[in-house]
């Protein structure tokens, strides 16, 4: 059993004790997790994933990721934004993602929430909120790492004001982690800071 300290993967290198628990982690883990995302399509899809995420495993969502690309038109916000009555039924009875009502809508709210903002808006107002890493200590241990702060809180807010869905603060602080506002890698972790 882990102390929430890295721990050392299959290749000897020292990760954070998440990612050791599937090979789909590990890949993830060293690959994407922290690493910078830019561009409306990519963080749309993002948000869209940490919604569908929440109350869930992420490697439930991470496994059904290419899915949810194909359901969701790979989460191009006007493809989205134009999803009929017909597509959600139609969402409603894939296997391929998480079929949950609430979600589905929130997503396809979100596209038509999203369509009408000029392109760059929803990057530059998700990367206003990333925090000085000069002020954020590297984690020693999992403990270390906290579910929500000020900063998701306010970018929470800030998305929820605009009229997004399903972006509480702790959603919120995933989607930093995941897209590397905040580098949360453990500080022996052999891909933090790894950009």
């Amino acid at each position: 059993m882990s102390d929430g300290t890295a721990l050392a993967g299959p290749d000897g290198a020292l990760r954070c004790p998440w990612a050791l628990s599937t090979e789909d982690y590990v890949a993830y883990h060293d690959e994407e997790w922290g690493r910078p995302v830019h561009g409306d399509q990519a963080l749309f899809e993002r948000v869209s994933l940490e919604a569908f995420q929440s109350g869930l495993s992420w490697i439930t969502i991470l496994r059904r990721r290419p899915g949810f690309r194909a359901a969701f038109a790979d989460f191009k916000i006007e493809a989205v934004a134009a999803f009929t009555d017909e597509d959600r039924e139609r969402l409603l009875a894939d296997a391929g993602i998480i079929r949950n009502r609430a979600k589905i809508d929130a997503t396809i709210a979100n596209a038509r929430v999203l369509v009408d903002w000029a392109p760059g808006d929803l990057d530059t107002l998700i990367w206003s909120h990333a925090p000085d890493p000069a002020t954020r200590p590297a984690p020693r241990t999992l403990a270390d790492v906290p579910a929500v702060t000020p900063e998701s809180t306010a970018l929470s807010k800030d998305l929820k004001k605009r009229g997004l869905r399903f972006v509480g603060p702790t959603t919120a602080y995933a989607l930093m982690q995941a897209c590397g506002l905040v580098d949360d890698h453990l500080a022996d972790c052999a891909a933090r800071g790894d950009r």
